[in-house]
């Protein structure tokens, strides 16, 4: 591809050759990490207050040439002023000083033509702030931000917060965001010193960066904070998105995940996977939705009307492809046209047929499947068992044989399941076989549990507006409440795209942190998963569905002109109230459509394998809608909606089952399927209702063991060596309570000097 190098300097350019970047580069990155949802829209005057701020500092220090002419050393030696100056004690003057240094973070863009120019000089101004040590310093005044107990008090007397409450916060949050952000990016024409850089920066944030902490705790902190009401000024959107980008760049993301996942089974001498599941979701096409009683309604009075002669190519899709085969499609089925099932009502445009004859995902069975298999053709064919002997075939047809044969074939054993075979054996020899932890993901698991209902709390304002709730708009109200229909509109939707962009950061950092909890120990996963589901997620998701999906997912909560860089770079047309009202020119917002998507893959975590979850979908009525829910036409979030129906099909009635024949063909064309699971048909033995409440208890008590044996510092077992040894026995250090001290004398004089020793037992022999 040719070199482009455009207006992005062509000074810097001619003194680094690596520094000629491709057009396809640029706009790759332009996508990733462009910071449009960083700043809200009543930030937007700040930006020019940030360059001035940058240019009056430039100035004072008699550098009257424009930043992009500066060398590299003349640049250092001016960032190098700048670390200087953080260290004031004046709190206006440090704040200048983080302006201009935020200005530079964003790209110097008063001296850019375009925005691939600013996404230019972003990058490199950031390397080389953190190549001068400005992100250490920014840690220690974030630290003192939060430490600041008048600051807080003040926000909590206060009847109304607005953006200016947070002003220093944000500023530091912004910086901190983009330097992370940038940095977490790699491209392939990155310099060998960027590449260096973007692995010590990883390595230095999860590791002990401020009081022996790592730098996502402190993140956690704010949030715990803020959820206590004890700093309603936090702003919750920016220190959300920096604690997502801040996992996603120690620990790693989905692909990182799959790759971990890979390394992992072959370190257990597992099989390979069957197939990668990013790549056999990325290539899925859409299905047709079922329709809506409106829909019907409509398409009843067009065949009144006799408008309809046949049907429009229009409406044909995929699952209309599938029809001629559908195994659960009756002979006596009504006509097409009266289906309730058959109207296409979904948003994106028409998809093909199937490419390939065949099922996306391979068939998977567990052990535990072919011991039940065994088990019930046993009990059928001789009148006994033999427990979990899966290899004794004596007594059983041929037929059963060949079952037997292709269960093996297709069997899977997840990592999970050998984790949870060790630690049976763990607890059966704890003296003989030592267990070995991950370290780094423990300190993630215990942070994960301070904050994960704090995280909860500042998602459920998100859904509905409650008096008592969390104000998440502390960081997006202006000072001086719109007094103009413009100004309120623009308001409004600051106000709704900041509340999407909370839910989107939560969704994604509670997938993230699930992810890596599974992979790193199945029972790490099951504790959060626990807490998530007794902190009612379930029916708050639920909760978060029951709304008119099609109208979130399609919602236009952006101003384009007012995203940054765009506004920083060309003119500022004049807005109106149309201009506003139509929105954007896409056909659907993807950040909600992320949101929604992460939402339902938890839910999917929360209630695989789990009988009693699974009953609360039900209880809850989830079917209908979840149903809604796939009138959104996007492969990946069909299927994990599919995926929760199919779940939950045996315990919703023959009736549903057959009035929902699209839905069952769907699931069957699309959902990876197990061998011998029964779930169309509803006669399945686990559907029986009396074991829910034995599965969960079991589940807590498996728990309870493994924190007990890994994280429990004072273990109670009878086994336990006894220390004999009068030196050692003194020598121990004995963990007292914090108010020890205080009453340390009174202690004393109780224990101690009131009590009569006698001193000649000492010296008398046992």
């Amino acid at each position: 591809m040719e070199v482009v190098r455009g207006t992005v300097g062509a000074d810097l350019c001619s003194r680094d050759s690596t520094s000629v970047t491709s057009l396809s580069c640029f706009l790759i990155m332009f996508i990733l990490i462009v910071p449009t949802e960083l700043y809200s829209y009543t930030e937007e005057p700040e930006f020019a207050l940030n360059r001035d701020y940058f240019e009056e500092d430039f100035k004072t220090h008699g550098i009257w040439r424009r930043w992009t002419e500066l060398s590299v050393e003349e640049q250092r030696a001016y960032v190098m002023r700048l670390l200087d100056a953080l260290e004031v004690t004046d709190r206006d003057k440090r704040l200048k000083v983080a302006r201009a240094i935020l200005y530079l973070a964003q790209g110097v863009f008063d001296e850019c033509d375009t925005e691939v120019d600013v996404l230019h000089w972003s990058r490199h101004n950031v390397f080389l702030l953190y190549d001068m040590g400005i992100f250490t310093a920014l840690l220690e005044l974030l630290s003192m931000e939060i430490d600041n107990s008048q600051a807080c008090s003040s926000a909590v007397r206060k009847p109304a917060i607005s953006l200016a409450d947070s002003t220093e916060l944000r500023v530091l949050l912004s910086i901190m965001y983009l330097m992370v952000e940038t940095i977490r990016v790699q491209t392939e024409d990155d310099r060998p010193e960027w590449k260096i850089a973007h692995e010590s920066f990883k390595n230095e944030l999860g590791s002990p960066l401020y009081n022996g902490e790592p730098f996502a705790l402190l993140l956690f902190t704010m949030v715990t904070k803020f959820c206590s009401m004890n700093a309603p000024h936090f702003p919750m959107k920016k220190v959300l998105l920096l604690l997502w980008k801040t996992i996603l760049f120690t620990l790693g993301g989905f692909e990182e995940l799959q790759e971990m996942k890979v390394r992992g089974r072959e370190r257990l001498n597992l099989p390979p996977l069957p197939e990668d599941s990013i790549k056999v979701v990325r290539a899925m096409r859409a299905a047709s939705p079922p329709a809506s009683a409106m829909e019907l309604i409509e398409q009843q009075q067009q065949q009144k009307r006799g408008r309809r002669s046949r049907r429009p190519l229009v409406k044909q899709d995929s699952l209309d492809t599938y029809n001629e085969r559908d195994p659960f499609k009756n002979d006596d089925a009504r006509d097409e046209e009266d289906d309730p099932e058959d109207t296409d009502s979904g948003i994106e445009g028409e998809v093909d047929p199937l490419d390939r004859d065949g099922l996306p995902w391979a068939p998977k069975v567990r052990e535990k499947d072919i011991e039940h298999f065994l088990e019930t053709s046993r009990n059928k064919f001789i009148g006994f068992t033999l427990g979990n002997d899966t290899e004794t075939l004596v007594g059983l047809p041929r037929p059963i044989h060949e079952s037997v044969k292709t269960l093996k074939q297709h069997k899977y054993v997840s990592i999970a399941e050998v984790q949870i075979k060790r630690e049976e054996e763990l607890q059966h020899c704890p003296m003989t076989m030592v267990s070995t932890n991950d370290w780094h993901m423990i300190i993630v698991f215990i942070l994960f549990q301070i904050a994960l209902l704090k995280l909860l709390l500042a998602a459920a304002p998100t859904s509905k507006a409650k008096t008592d709730s969390i104000n998440i708009l502390a960081d997006v109200l202006p000072e001086e409440m719109p007094i103009t229909v413009l100004q309120s509109m623009k308001l409004g939707i600051d106000v709704n795209r900041h509340k999407e962009i909370i839910v989107k950061a939560i969704s994604a950092l509670l997938l993230l942190l699930l992810k890596h909890f599974k992979l790193n120990h199945i029972y790490q996963f099951e504790i959060v998963s626990q807490h998530l589901v007794f902190a009612n997620c379930i029916p708050l998701i639920l909760k978060f569905f029951n709304q008119n999906i099609m109208s979130y997912i399609s919602a236009k909560n952006s101003i384009c002109v007012l995203d940054f860089p765009h506004c920083a770079v060309h003119e500022m047309p004049e807005l109106t109230a149309e201009s506003l009202e139509a929105g954007d020119s896409n056909q659907f917002c993807w950040r909600n459509l992320f949101s929604c998507i992460n939402l339902l893959r938890i839910l999917n975590k929360l209630t695989k394998w789990k009988h009693s979850r699974t009953m609360m979908l039900v209880v809850f009525k989830s079917a209908p809608i979840l149903k809604r829910a796939l009138k959104v036409k996007q492969a990946m979030m069909q299927l994990y909606v599919l995926k929760l129906l199919k779940i939950q099909t045996k315990y919703l009635g023959r009736q549903w089952r057959k009035s929902n024949m699209k839905t069952m063909s769907a699931i069957y064309q699309k959902v990876r399927h197990r061998l011998n699971d029964d779930w169309a048909y509803g006669n399945d033995i686990d559907a029986r209702p009396w074991d829910f409440q034995a599965e969960e208890c079991a589940l807590r008590e498996s728990i309870e063991k493994f924190n007990s044996r890994r994280y429990d510092k004072n273990k109670n077992w009878d086994f336990t060596p006894v220390d004999n040894c009068l030196q050692s026995v003194l020598g121990q250090r004995v963990e007292l309570p914090e108010d020890f001290h205080y009453s340390y004398e009174m202690w004393l004089e109780r224990e101690v000097f009131s009590q009569p020793i006698q001193w000649e037992g000492l010296l008398q022999n046992p």
